[in-house]
C-alpha cells in the first residue's frame, strides 16, 4: 500500500484541527489504496493547538507531530515537515481547509497514472479577499518573474503533491531563508497546475496580515533574483550622468550671460531627493547582506521541543 504524508502547518488553529482531520479522514476512505500519513507541525502555538493533536495521535497512529521550542514561521514548519515524512508522495496543505483538499484523489493519478512528478494548485480568483491585497499579489507576481528567472506561478499555493524524489530534492536546499514557492520551481521536475476557486476558512482568521506579506515578498524577491542590486546600480549611474549634465549647464549659463545660479530651497530639495535615492539603494544592498548574515551564522531552521516522531 503506498503511503501520502500530508505536512500541516499549525499555528493557533486549535478550532480547525479536528475539522480538518475528519475532512481528511473522509478523503482517506474513498481512496482505499493508499495511506495516509498525517505530521502535524505545531508552530509555537499559543491556544490549545497542540493538546488538540497529541489527541488526534493517541487514537490514530498515522497522526504525527513536530512542535517547535517557539514560533518560527510556516516556512521552518514546512521545512519540518517535509524532513520527518516518509511517504511515497508528500503533499503540503494548510489546516484551515482553504486548500481543495476534494482535488487530492486527482491529483494523485495524475501522478500516478500521466507521469508528473508534482501536482500544483493556483487560484484563479480571490472571491472574499481584500481588493488591495489582491492588487498588490498581482503585482507582486509581475515583478518577481520580470526579475528572476525561476518562474513563479500566479496564483500558487503551497498545496502540491509530490514524488519522494522531488522532496528529496528540496531538502537539499538547507538554506536559512526559505521561499518554498521558488524553491518548488527552481528544483524543477514535470508539475501539472489544477486551477480553482478561492475558498473561505473554516474556522479561525488568518495569521498574515499585510506587513507579514510584504516582508514575505521582499523574502522572495531577495532569494531568487539580484535584480534590485542591479538597479540600484543603475539609478547610481543615471543620476551622475543627470549630475554631470546639471554642472555643465551651471558653467556654460555662468560664461555666456554671467547670471550664477542662486536659490538655496532648490539645492535643499534636491540634497534630500539625492540622500532619500542613497539610503534607498543602501537599503537594498542591507538587505542582501542581512540575508547573507543569516546564512553565515549557520542557525537550526527549527528546534523541536517535543514530538512523537521517532528516528
Amino acid at each position: 500500500m503506498e503511503k501520502i504524508s500530508f505536512v500541516v502547518p499549525c499555528y493557533n488553529e486549535v478550532e480547525t484541527i479536528p475539522l480538518f482531520y475528519q475532512e481528511m479522514e473522509r478523503i482517506n476512505y474513498s481512496m482505499k489504496k493508499v495511506q495516509f500519513e498525517y505530521i502535524f507541525v505545531d508552530d509555537g502555538s499559543k491556544d490549545k493547538s497542540l493538546e488538540e493533536i497529541r489527541k488526534l495521535s493517541i487514537k490514530d497512529r498515522n497522526v504525527k507531530y513536530i512542535s517547535f521550542s517557539r514560533n518560527f514561521g510556516k516556512e521552518a514548519a514546512m521545512y519540518a515537515g517535509l524532513e520527518n515524512s516518509t511517504g511515497d508522495y508528500v503533499t503540503i496543505i494548510d489546516v484551515d481547509l482553504q486548500d481543495p483538499s476534494f482535488l487530492i484523489p486527482e491529483m494523485y493519478h495524475n501522478i500516478k497514472d500521466d507521469g508528473y512528478d508534482c501536482v500544483g494548485i493556483r487560484r484563479v480568483s480571490r472571491k472574499g479577499e481584500p481588493v488591495i491585497r489582491s492588487f498588490f499579489s498581482r503585482m507582486f507576481y509581475q515583478i518577481i518573474n520580470k526579475m528572476s528567472k525561476t518562474e513563479m506561478i500566479s496564483g500558487a499555493r503551497d498545496f502540491r503533491l509530490m514524488t519522494r524524489q522531488m522532496v528529496d530534492s528540496i531538502l537539499q536546499m538547507k538554506e536559512y531563508n526559505r521561499y518554498s514557492k521558488g524553491l518548488f520551481s527552481f528544483v524543477g521536475f514535470k508539475t501539472k497546475w489544477l486551477e480553482y476557486e478561492n475558498i473561505e476558512r473554516v474556522a479561525g482568521s488568518t495569521k498574515f496580515n499585510f506587513w507579514k506579506l510584504f516582508i514575505y515578498a521582499i523574502d522572495g524577491i531577495s532569494a531568487f533574483s539580484t535584480g534590485p542590486l542591479i538597479f540600484s546600480a543603475v539609478l547610481g549611474i543615471l543620476f551622475c550622468l543627470v549630475s554631470f549634465l546639471a554642472i555643465l549647464f551651471i558653467i556654460i549659463r555662468t560664461l555666456c550671460f554671467g547670471d550664477p545660479v542662486s536659490g538655496w530651497p532648490s539645492m535643499i530639495c534636491i540634497m534630500f531627493f539625492l540622500s532619500g535615492i542613497h539610503l534607498f539603494c543602501m537599503g537594498i544592498v542591507g538587505v542582501y547582506l542581512s540575508k547573507m548574515y543569516m546564512e553565515i551564522k549557520d542557525r537550526p531552521i527549527y528546534i523541536t521541543k517535543e514530538t512523537n516522531i521517532k528516528r
